[in-house]
């Protein structure tokens, strides 16, 4: 009865995501207490069809964004095959519409990317306040590579909106950070890291691994594996710019991208591409 249940929500989640009519749902094991606590399912994108990602769902960053990262953000390196997304970053040039000689603006001064990859999101599509968000991926860990998962608040400028990293790698660091406006209108962190290599190394970065968020109106818990990584309760994290306003206790949206190089990505240079970042799933539950 149980297993009917779940495949019918599931079923139902396909159809609201708009997957082809009679698409084969994925099977997998579920991590021990992901249906606990009274969660249910209430958002899934499983990446069954081929193609773009589904434009219900995501839209996309273009261009460059941040950081000073070296790659160009663009369509065509998402793609969804056999029921996985491929966020794909290439070694390639590609010219900057906005480059403005002499200019103080990093995104403006460089006349041409050398690597393009993808950045796509669910603002202005979906978002969630509080919930189980559950990811199944495998990153590529080699040098200058910076893939994340992560969320942002739908209201307020950076970081006021409040940021929460559930799955971010670079430099040999996995991390699992939540971010706010701290003093001086400065962004302030609670962050961990474990090295790679504690985790397995290379071995480890062949394999898919799931990342989970545990996030209710008390504090916010991430995990990878069902390892906890980072907990903070919620009241440590009200912004300190004068408004008093927590910005975890708003909707959020998510984000998946695969960035190159840039302020904290390390040095791609002796890297072979392409690299992947690759989703079997995204989930959400909510009680």
């Amino acid at each position: 009865m149980k297993k009917h249940i779940l495949q019918t929500l599931l079923l139902g989640c396909a159809i609201c995501i708009g997957l082809p009519a009679g698409a084969q749902q994925k099977k997998y094991p579920k991590p021990p207490a992901l249906r606990a606590n009274g969660y249910k399912l209430v958002w899934a994108e499983e990446f069954n069809s081929n193609g773009a990602p589904n434009p219900v769902n995501w839209t996309y960053e273009l261009g460059f964004e941040r950081n000073e990262e070296y790659q160009w953000y663009q369509r065509e390196n998402a793609r969804c095959e056999n029921g996985k997304l491929i966020l794909e970053a290439k070694r390639e040039k590609k010219a900057n519409p906005n480059f403005k000689e002499n200019s103080s603006d990093w995104k403006k001064k460089r006349r041409e990317a050398d690597y393009t990859s993808a950045s796509i999101k669910t603002q202005g599509l979906h978002s969630w306040l509080y919930g189980r968000f559950v990811m199944r991926g495998k990153i590529d860990i080699r040098d200058g590579i910076w893939p994340a998962w992560w969320t942002l608040g739908t209201k307020g400028s950076w970081p006021a909106t409040g940021e929460i990293d559930i799955m971010e790698y670079y430099r040999k660091k996995l991390l699992a950070n939540i971010a706010f406006m701290g003093a001086d209108r400065k962004d302030a962190w609670f962050s961990t890291e474990k090295n790679i290599d504690s985790l397995g190394g290379q071995a480890w970065a062949n394999q898919f691994h799931i990342w989970r968020m545990d996030w209710d109106e008390n504090s916010i818990a991430l995990y990878v594996d069902n390892q906890l990584l980072n907990k903070v309760s919620l009241d440590q994290l009200v912004n300190q710019n004068g408004t008093h306003i927590n910005p975890f206790k708003q909707p959020h949206y998510m984000l998946l991208d695969l960035a190159v190089g840039g302020k904290q990505g390390g040095d791609p240079s002796k890297t072979t591409f392409p690299a992947r970042f690759e989703v079997d799933y995204v989930r959400v539950y909510q009680k």
